[in-house]
């Protein structure tokens, strides 16, 4: 019985160290990403495309969340595009910093470690390295109060520090979201 007190003790130490360390982790390195942005870009087929995306919180603040959609229209060489996708960043205490967990219209899912700028302009979501498959990086940089730019690149399963532009876009924040 008193095996079964002290295991219940410990745990109930370790998983308050836990929370404790969860919400040492802020939102303020990423805030500048809060809201509705709308774009344009292009892909690597060299499609004009066009889009939306939204980071509002959720779960009473305890995760950020990314709605994308992207459209690129058919062109002689390419079919149409309609991309959707959902990102959720979370304070993951273990690595005591951000993560993301990402899914799309297409099966993918993405693992992200965030990092961001000490003057917290940019966020870059370097995706987890996975044997035999590729690796993403998706980068926001803000260059103005209400514009950024965005990066989505790839790097082959053999060469997964080599990343090549996929994807390349200007986000301006919607008058929608004032």
């Amino acid at each position: 019985m008193k095996k079964a007190i002290l295991f219940s003790l410990a745990l109930l130490t370790c998983q308050t160290l836990a929370a404790q360390q969860a919400a040492t982790v802020t939102w303020d390195s990423i805030k500048f990403l809060v809201g509705k942005w709308v774009g344009e870009g292009s892909a690597e087929t060299g499609q004009p495309g066009s889009g939306f995306c939204s980071f509002e919180s959720g779960l009473q603040n305890k995760v950020l969340i990314r709605r994308n959609h992207a459209e690129y229209p058919a062109t002689k060489e390419h079919a149409a595009i309609v991309h959707d996708d959902l990102m959720i960043i979370y304070p993951d205490a273990a690595r005591h910093g951000l993560r993301g967990f990402y899914t799309d219209n297409e099966g993918n899912v993405i693992h992200y470690t965030v990092t961001t700028a000490s003057n917290s302009t940019s966020a870059v979501f370097l995706g987890d390295t996975e044997p035999g498959a590729r690796r993403y990086r998706l980068t926001y940089t803000l260059t103005q109060p209400e514009h950024m730019t965005i990066d989505f690149e790839m790097a082959p399963p053999d060469k997964p520090d080599q990343f090549q532009k996929f994807i390349s876009g200007k986000l301006r924040r919607s008058a929608e979201a004032k």
